[in-house]
């Protein structure tokens, strides 16, 4: 195969899971070989579609898309199915076979250690914490030495050893990458190429060079393409004046406001469709429990060393306005931590009486799929007003047509902000909150992160998103790699 030949093309590609409402209409872009793509949308624009459609997993209704035969995908999904939980580490690999090889438990010790993760054979994928599930996902790609490789939102549950890491090898790896990711800095780092998913026109446009070089490229496009529109609007007013001047006229004077229409016309038709901007959901308040008491005690905490849980003495109180980081490697404890506290079943926490939780869990097992929308919002509501639900569901994107859908059907991003809509209708008192940026489009989190600075309540945080926790007002952090070096 010739360097830099094209091996993956989609002409003209409509698919929509209703076939009256296309989610890709005539999509069409290609992949050469060896390039490192990003794939940039809003949330439920259909990137992770585009990828199912590369792995043959569904089908277009209309066009065509052309792979070459001789190459191999496979993609590092965003999160592990839950029906594969219970899966030990050896089962859970054996699926990305048709049969299963003789030397399995060598491919996967050697796709391990290229992640960076040292996990024994016959532990189950539910007992590994949400950073080292993201690096079994990449493992899963990598152990079938794929042409053509698909990461969605690879950096997830990531800490800093494990962006890194990943940005490396991704800069390093042979073949063709596309990524579907929000950490703008971690994109930057490798992407030579970008194919950017028009929520509203359904269509695709394929731009070259680094991901802030596009990012600008597209903003100077936006701002030229709504100047010249400006021009031609008032160009257009102009002639219609006049049209409705001369039309009254007579004689000569209607065959001029005759052609002055066809120069409307003509106007009219070098209109250029802007694209509008990713729509931002809008400022929004969490309403706050109001608790006098501390709202939660910790006496101690479990911290995970040499695979094993060891109880580590603490004195921390949260109480309204405080916000609680949790920090610490990969593996070490942090999310376990969040979901014993959130369920109240941890030894060493207390959370006071009566204290209304609003957790984030970063699978979202919180959530019921088989829910609609309006279900899960109104679930949460003490009694349910129409209207105010409707009006909150629609500040975080979910419109009416959205909340008539199942949970499960929703985009990552959008459960995301189902669940931060949640949030606003159930007013807690305390919000536990793990890797709450996952799968969040970059465009909402500063309004996400302004929102939870402003909460009045109490906020216990795990988040590898340095910018994103700057920006909240840290009062006090829990440090598990400190008191693991104690033990």
């Amino acid at each position: 195969m010739e360097q830099n030949n094209v091996i993956l093309r989609f002409s003209g590609v409509t698919f929509g899971y209703d076939e009256d409402k296309p989610l890709l209409k005539e999509v069409d872009f290609s992949i050469r070989e060896n390039a490192k793509i990003t794939l940039m949308g809003q949330n439920g624009a259909g990137k992770s579609t585009i990828f199912k459609l590369m792995m043959g997993e569904l089908k277009p209704q209309k066009g065509s898309i052309h792979i070459n035969d001789k190459l191999t995908i496979a993609t590092a999904r965003q999160v592990i199915p839950r029906e594969q939980m219970q899966d030990t580490v050896r089962d859970f690999f054996a699926r990305a076979f048709t049969e299963a090889p003789y030397n399995l438990d060598g491919q996967i010790k050697n796709a391990l250690e290229t992640v960076h993760l040292d996990a024994p054979l016959e532990k189950h994928i539910q007992d590994f914490s949400g950073g080292q599930q993201a690096r079994l996902l990449l493992a899963y790609a990598l152990i079938q030495e794929p042409d053509i490789l698909l990461l969605d939102e690879p950096t997830n549950n990531l800490d800093q050893e494990g962006i890194e890491h990943l940005t490396a090898f991704l800069i390093m790896y042979p073949k063709t990458v596309l990524v579907i990711s929000h950490d703008a800095d971690f994109l930057n780092l490798f992407t030579e190429g970008v194919l950017y998913l028009d929520t509203f026109t359904k269509k695709m446009e394929q731009y070259v060079g680094n991901y802030f070089d596009v990012l600008e490229e597209i903003s100077a496009r936006i701002e030229r393409e709504r100047m010249k529109n400006a021009r031609l609007l008032k160009e257009i007013q102009d002639r219609k004046d006049k049209i409705n001047f001369f039309a009254n006229k007579g004689g000569k004077m209607r065959k001029l406001a005759s052609k002055l229409r066809e120069q409307v016309e003509e106007a009219e038709g070098e209109m250029v469709d802007v694209r509008r901007e990713d729509r931002t959901i809008r400022d929004f308040i969490i309403p706050n429990q109001d608790v006098i008491e501390a709202l939660t005690v910790l006496t101690s905490v479990n911290v995970i060393h040499n695979r094993e849980p060891h109880r580590i003495p603490v004195n921390i109180k949260v109480k309204k306005r405080d916000r609680l980081l949790v920090t610490g490697p990969n593996g070490i404890g942090k999310s376990t931590f969040l979901r014993t506290l959130a369920n109240q079943k941890d030894d060493g926490a207390v959370i006071g009486k009566d204290v209304v939780v609003g957790y984030y869990r970063q699978d979202f097992s919180g959530l019921d799929f088989d829910m609609t929308v309006y279900d899960s919002l109104a679930e949460v509501m003490d009694g349910v007003d129409e209207e105010k639900l409707r009006a909150v569901g629609a500040a975080f994107l979910l419109t009416s047509k959205i909340i008539k859908n199942k949970v499960g059907s929703l985009s990552e991003g959008q459960k995301g902000l189902l669940c931060f809509a949640r949030f606003v209708l159930q007013e807690p008192g305390l919000l536990i909150l793990d890797e709450p940026t996952n799968h969040i489009n970059f465009r909402h989190l500063p309004v996400i992160a302004k929102a939870l600075n402003a909460f009045k309540g109490g906020l216990i945080l795990v988040s590898h998103s340095e910018e994103f926790v700057s920006q909240i007002g840290i009062t006090e952090t829990l440090d598990l790699g400190k008191l693991q070096a104690k033990i």
